[in-house]
């Protein structure tokens, strides 16, 4: 194994920082993505609110390989030109954000009707109410099903190697169809993805603790 690493370090090197860089946008895109689309689903405009609704029922019932395909076959074929990486993000996105939204809606649920009801007679906005009182609250609350989303989106990054998205798993089928030492080389790959997801969960246990 030590010798795979030694010839081999630079694709796995490259592996995990697209793994890493795919997992930061696709995580940062889906929490602003899905946080909207908490509250679209709450609102008062029932357009807004349909809209919402069809977003996250849509996208949390497809398979996150047929979201990415679309975007990586299917798009080029209407002249939208994706490369593998970039496909894969926006599904990822996508497919995560539908989650994270569900998880956040029923957050915001659990606050007291009272604390949104205290913030509109001091003056404040509803938008207001919602980014100062009811979402600070609603995320202390779904820190820890939002954490096992983040994990699990990092988890799902290895949808890359399906597109040629030059992730860790894309290096390491190509390590392992290239020396034949498959045992090895998907050792290496999980414990890169241990490096990324053990501190994070680290991370989100503090911050539940907290």
């Amino acid at each position: 194994m030590i010798a795979l690493i030694q010839h081999y370090w630079s694709e796995f090197l490259l592996g995990f920082k697209n793994t890493i860089s795919a997992s930061i946008i696709a995580l940062l895109f889906s929490f602003i993505i899905g946080t909207f689309m908490a509250i679209f689903q709450l609102s008062g405009y029932r357009i807004i609110k349909a809209i919402a609704h069809i977003y996250v029922e849509l996208f949390r019932n497809i398979p996150l390989l047929v979201i990415v395909m679309f975007f990586f076959i299917v798009l080029p074929m209407q002249g939208i030109l994706l490369t593998g990486f970039q496909a894969g993000v926006i599904g990822l996105t996508i497919y995560t954000s539908s989650f994270i939204a569900e998880t956040l809606r029923a957050g915001i649920q659990s606050v007291p009707i009272g604390q949104m009801e205290a913030g509109l007679s001091q003056g404040f906005s509803y938008w207001e109410s919602m980014r100062y009182i009811v979402l600070p609250q609603a995320f202390k609350i779904v820190i820890p099903p939002l954490g096992n989303q983040f994990i699990s989106l990092v988890k799902n990054s290895a949808i890359l190697a399906m597109v040629a998205g030059f992730d860790l798993m894309y290096q390491g089928d190509f390590v392992a169809t290239t020396t034949f030492q498959t045992i090895p080389s998907y050792i290496l790959v999980g414990f890169f993805y241990l490096i990324i997801t053990l501190p994070l969960n680290y991370l989100m246990t503090y911050l539940e603790h907290r």
